[in-house]
């Protein structure tokens, strides 16, 4: 069996929908619930079942009371609890043969069968008309489709975010930084657009063979910090979570848990970032995001809010 990984989503043994949220998963699932079948929900399955749609709080509040032995920083789903796995590569020709705009964007990245999936709603057929495209991209195919998105918005086939879309996002994220910083730092990362009115983003997944070098595991904390240092590394920067290796005096690493500050940074440029630093062997890192919505904690490139 292929490894359960980043963006897959399992079903347990109620019917209880979780979308996966790490690589780490040799013992349990490390996921976070998303849809609970319930009769009074607003989703619809095309079997006719319905299920309502947990946000953030709510889930970890409804695994707290009703399932507490899956209760963690993230929730771990045992194996033999598992219903079914979904992986957003194998369903993609089910989803874009529903879905003309999937089935557009699937014919605009052109990369090889096996490296573009859709994950979220799309793929637990639970999508409505407001739905958002969460395409997924695996490995080094990602940075191929970011440079399309490109220059498919440069072309007019795809079109950018508005200043309202962009105000939606920011509202959303609620980030530590100003709303023009945000979008400074949004508008060169060419991962999202809107294709026929619908908003997507393109989400990178590490391919199989580069699974096993996935960070994992928390550190011994050793307090808050912020910090300025060189990023020498961004390779994977649009992973979950994002990895920037620098040149600090003490700081070998920042890492983003939260998609806002994933890309944030290329190599080459200064960073501020301010979070918690933990040990990690012989090892110190600046992990930001450590809580939902990262209050108090940011990533920002100097060098980009300079130039």
């Amino acid at each position: 069996m292929l490894p359960v990984r980043l963006r897959d989503f399992i079903e347990d043994r109620d019917g209880w929908l979780y979308a996966v949220s790490t690589y780490d998963n040799t013992d349990r699932i490390g996921c976070v619930l998303r849809y609970v079948p319930e009769e009074s929900g607003a989703r619809v399955h095309p079997s006719g079942r319905r299920y309502t749609k947990y946000d953030f709080e709510e889930a970890y509040a409804h695994i707290a009371q009703h399932k507490p032995e899956y209760a963690g920083l993230l929730h771990r789903v045992p194996y033999e609890d598992v219903n079914r796995i979904l992986k957003p590569d194998q369903e993609i020709n089910r989803i874009a043969a529903a879905h003309p705009r999937v089935r557009k964007l699937v014919s605009l990245f052109a990369q090889p069968p096996g490296t573009v999936g859709c994950t979220g709603s799309l793929l637990c057929d639970l999508a409505n008309e407001s739905s958002d495209i969460d395409m997924v991209v695996y490995g080094k195919n990602w940075f191929s489709a970011q440079a399309l998105v490109r220059q498919g918005i440069l072309d007019g086939k795809i079109e950018g975010l508005s200043e309202a879309m962009w105000r939606k996002v920011y509202e959303k994220r609620k980030p530590e930084i100003p709303y023009d910083s945000f979008v400074l730092h949004e508008q060169r990362k060419w991962n999202r657009g809107q294709i026929e009115g619908t908003y997507f983003d393109i989400l990178y997944t590490r391919s199989y063979d580069e699974i096993k070098s996935a960070t994992s595991g928390r550190g011994t904390v050793l307090g808050k910090a912020t910090i300025e240092a060189k990023v020498i590394d961004a390779s994977l920067a649009f992973d979950n979570p994002a990895v920037y290796e620098v040149e600090h005096e003490s700081v070998s690493r920042v890492l983003s848990f939260t998609h806002t500050y994933s890309g944030q940074a290329l190599a080459g440029e200064i960073i501020e970032a301010c979070g918690v630093l933990e040990e990690h062997g012989s090892e110190q890192w600046l992990v930001v995001g450590t809580t939902r919505e990262a209050r108090g904690e940011y990533i920002v490139s100097k060098t980009l809010l300079e130039s």
